[in-house]
């Protein structure tokens, strides 16, 4: 797996859509589903991500209730009505940051968000396959899917402040210094715009492997 710099024009492409769809699983699965069954919890799919109790998930840019589905383009508020849920938050489960507009009108890159489903669904299955007994959870906080063993984070986080397009990381609790660790949290590995399913999971589990040695959790 090799990464390569993108193209600024599809960085930001890439940022702007990921944004948007942190707000869908935050305000449109998440908020629905806390106020229905009392957890936050999403679940990585292989083209989306879905609610853990409710019947609502993204399939590429579509939003899928039941038997139907919306597009995420256009207003939010609309999309909301069509799939017969209020929008919002789960409100005082954690500090929002970059919440839903009220006005937000979505238009999603397909491209961009493939890249983020595989990058998301390829961390899951990295996960049950180096941590077998954890159960990765997509967050709608940092949108990231992770788990955690020994007070260390494993994760693929779809992009951020720290580093705006998908990566993989390893973040233990109390700080590591080495060439290995590489972020402020610990060690991140980029995700490439190109590669497939299997070819990005492979990699992630080599890096969590890698992350594990360097723990001294590995020979």
């Amino acid at each position: 797996m090799i990464w390569y710099p993108l193209p600024v024009t599809f960085e930001k492409t890439y940022v702007a859509t990921r944004r948007q769809l942190r707000w869908v699983a935050e305000s449109l699965i998440a908020g629905p589903q806390y106020r229905t069954a009392g957890t936050i919890r999403l679940a990585v799919r292989p083209d989306g991500f879905a609610g853990v109790a409710i019947a609502l998930a993204v399939h590429g840019t579509d939003l899928v209730f039941g038997d139907d589905s919306v597009a995420l383009r256009g207003p939010v508020a609309a999309i909301a009505e069509a799939a017969g849920v209020v929008a919002g938050p789960p409100e005082g489960v954690y500090p929002l940051d970059d919440p839903l507009p009220d006005d937000a009108e979505l238009d999603l890159d397909p491209d961009a968000a493939n890249w983020l489903h595989r990058s998301l669904y390829a961390g899951g299955y990295a996960i049950k396959q180096v941590l077998p007994q954890q159960h990765p959870t997509l967050w709608p906080e940092h949108f990231d899917v992770a788990a955690v063993e020994d007070e260390v984070n494993y994760g693929v986080s779809p992009g951020d402040d720290t580093h705006p397009t998908p990566y993989a990381y390893v973040g233990p609790w109390r700080t590591r210094t080495g060439p290995f660790w590489n972020a402020p949290f610990g060690a991140l590995l980029p995700l490439g715009s190109t590669d497939d399913v299997d070819t990005l999971s492979a990699g992630i589990e080599q890096f969590f492997e890698r992350g594990r040695a360097e723990l001294g959790d590995r020979p």
